[in-house]
């Protein structure tokens, strides 16, 4: 069986550790050097990305997102043990943990550490998917020859270097799809490196969860509870003509999915389609001057990400969502693409004039789509609004002086509603 430390790098037959540094990081499997599509996922990304800039929150609970009434971006794995996850109200997760330290998001932090592990990446394949900052597929089918070492041995490469380089650590799940390389990433957070083979595959998704499928959330959870459908040997039962007639599309994914089969490619430089942030409040509300808080705040954080990115938007997004979880949505095409947090709010503000007196509200979001690079973006002004071209100077102004001193350098009046 072959064999590799993940800390030296030294490659052997399986032993239970590494004959060259005695470490027991060992990732060892009959079909380690044979699998090329793997997934890379950042551990903590943002959490981690704040206590390498300040190490005296090595040791402490770190969750990174919006005040009392926000909820959780994410969170270190000091929290998550006390019970803290991603998505929960943040008033829930500081009842958990009553001592975490909680983080605005830093932006343009979180961009750049990213831009320096696609660096990383790109010196390994040019076939990489990114889904998101801290987390990207990457097909390394045919590198053998060009690096002299297989796949595994530079994945694990990869993840040294982003914890000896950056300070940042990351998990690594190789298979021969990318339904089992993301699944297998998950298996051993953080600092992983799992292998799903194809002599295993079926033995391995037999009497898992089905909610182990990537996108199936609560609702085509409960779809498939009532179908009687809770593992992957439950779907194994059914006939594809008669879950395509049950679940349409998800019907012909679930029942390859189950064999698991993924043809899908890795699909280089897939484009951002859309850059957008929401809120959700611990009580409903209709009160417009805090919901006009809220959409500077989300207009802002939505700035933020675009000119992380380099990016602007020709469409913004308000959604809302009542307190009987049904959801409106208002689109508005804008005269120029813009990633100035200024006319990204005064669009969502216009949008929720429409339709503000329908609340009490649950949850509030602001996005932008259509995306272009930001050279395009911002060049005229608004010829209807003769301050506009004002007032994004004066923006460029704070963005600097934040970047300077700090993102609470300069706080706008309206973000304290």
């Amino acid at each position: 069986m072959a064999a590799l430390c993940r800390d030296c790098l030294t490659e052997f037959d399986a032993g239970a550790r590494c004959p060259a540094c005695r470490s027991p990081r060992v990732v060892a499997h009959d079909e380690l050097n044979s699998l090329s599509i793997a997934h890379m996922d950042c551990d903590a990304f943002y959490a981690s990305v704040e206590k390498r800039d300040n190490p005296a929150l090595a040791d402490k609970p770190v969750i990174i997102g919006g005040g009392r009434r926000g909820v959780v971006s994410t969170a270190c794995y000091v929290a998550r043990i006390r019970g803290v996850r991603s998505a929960m109200p943040m008033f829930q997760a500081l009842k958990l943990c009553p001592e975490a330290v909680v983080i605005k998001p830093r932006m343009s932090a979180y961009v750049e550490a990213s831009r320096a592990i696609r660096a990383m990446m790109e010196e390994l394949t040019p076939v990489i998917e990114p889904l998101s900052l801290d987390e990207a597929f990457l097909d390394l089918t045919g590198t053998t020859r060009l690096h002299g070492h297989a796949p595994a041995h530079m994945l694990a490469r990869l993840v040294k270097r982003m914890r000896d380089e950056l300070g940042l650590s990351g998990s690594i799940g190789l298979s021969h799809n990318k339904f089992l390389a993301k699944v297998a990433s998950d298996l051993d957070k953080p600092h992983g490196f799992s292998v799903i083979g194809r002599a295993e595959t079926a033995d391995f998704l037999r009497d898992r969860p089905v909610r182990l499928i990537w996108g199936v959330g609560n609702a085509a959870q409960a779809s498939l509870d009532k179908a009687g459908i809770r593992t992957f040997a439950d779907l194994l039962r059914w006939e594809r003509r008669d879950l395509a007639d049950r679940f349409g599309n998800m019907g012909d994914r679930l029942w390859h999915l189950a064999r698991g089969e993924d043809r899908r490619r890795v699909s280089a430089n897939a484009p951002v389609k859309s850059i957008s942030n929401e809120t959700t409040f611990h009580d409903d509300t209709a009160d417009p001057d805090i919901l006009d808080g809220h959409i500077w705040r989300l207009a802002e954080n939505v700035s933020d990400r675009a000119k992380a990115r380099d990016l602007a938007g020709r469409v913004v997004t308000l959604k809302l969502k009542r307190a009987d979880h049904s959801a409106l949505t208002r689109r508005a095409a804008l005269r120029e693409p813009t990633q100035m947090a200024d006319a990204i709010y005064r669009r969502a503000r216009s949008l929720f004039d429409q339709v503000g007196a329908q609340g009490p509200y649950r949850l509030i979001g602001v996005g932008i789509s259509d995306l272009v690079p930001d050279g395009d973006a911002d060049r005229s002004g608004d010829l209807l609004d003769p301050d506009a071209r004002r007032r994004g100077q004066a923006e460029r102004a704070t963005d600097a002086i934040r970047k300077r001193f700090g993102s609470d350098a300069i706080v706008k009046g309206r973000a304290l509603r």
